[in-house]
């Protein structure tokens, strides 16, 4: 007995896996997160399958569900938005499911944290600049782990991926600083990455919470920071070694520039 987990990506219906598609094609039972994963994608579910919303439904009643029909034999998928992995919520379900003897399988998914730096034409990535990428969560009604705390994330000057975190733009603020992060570092929020009502706002650390105020954002919104989000990044002299004509490496010999 299996269950597939479906990572659906976070919101274009074409941005699914091929093989994440193909289970959404074949299932006799899809489960989604109605409030999160677009309604055009569920629509490519076969004509007969059985479509049950899950945004009203608590942990218990949702694993109820699927175990039924599993143990009735039908093809279930779950659909998750993004990637099942990053705050998905799915390890709970699989702990239950596990203790009904139903094994799962999980499908990747793009996360919305790529989807954003698409959409902003950012590199997260640039070397002498930044290597490392967080993907973290402002502390609110969700409490972080004790050495998790953004201040001390933020001390390493890296780039920095917050989900969830729209409604705690304060806070955020107040913790990039506290962090040593110089008020105008570049930040680009990204409400609804890849959805048709997209936004991109552009903004430092100081005005963060302004802008987010003034566009209407406390939801569904990545918050991209650090030097990498520079809009004028472009215009600057970052260049990795893979593609410098004087670098070798096993496909390639590297040629003297002198």
């Amino acid at each position: 007995m299996k269950l597939y987990i479906v990572g659906a990506g976070p919101g274009d219906p074409d941005l699914i896996t091929v093989k994440g598609l193909t289970l959404l094609q074949e299932a006799d039972v899809v489960l989604y997160a109605d409030s999160l994963v677009s309604e055009e994608l569920i629509k490519k579910a076969k004509p007969d399958a059985e479509i049950i919303k899950t945004a009203g439904m608590h942990l218990q009643e949702m694993v109820e569900v699927m175990v039924q029909h599993v143990k009735t034999g039908k093809k279930v998928v779950r659909v998750h938005t993004g990637d099942p992995a990053v705050y998905g919520a799915i390890m709970e379900q699989m702990a239950l499911l596990k203790k009904e003897g139903i094994e799962t399988k999980i499908i990747p998914g793009v996360s919305s944290v790529f989807a954003a730096a698409a959409a902003v034409g950012a590199e997260l990535t640039i070397p002498d600049l930044t290597q490392t990428l967080i993907l973290t969560r402002a502390e609110g009604r969700t409490p972080v782990p004790e050495f998790e705390k953004l201040r001390d994330l933020g001390k390493h000057q890296c780039t920095i991926a917050l989900f969830l975190s729209a409604t705690l733009t304060k806070k955020v603020m107040k913790e990039f600083i506290a962090a040593g992060w110089s008020k105008d570092t570049p930040v680009a929020v990204v409400y609804k990455a890849s959805w048709p009502d997209e936004k991109i706002v552009r903004t430092t650390v100081e005005h963060l919470d302004e802008d987010m105020k003034k566009n209407g954002i406390r939801k569904q919104a990545m918050i991209l920071a650090g030097w990498a989000l520079d809009p004028d990044i472009h215009d600057k002299d970052y260049r990795s070694k893979l593609y410098d004509q004087a670098f070798t490496h096993g496909y390639r010999k590297g040629v003297s520039t002198r």
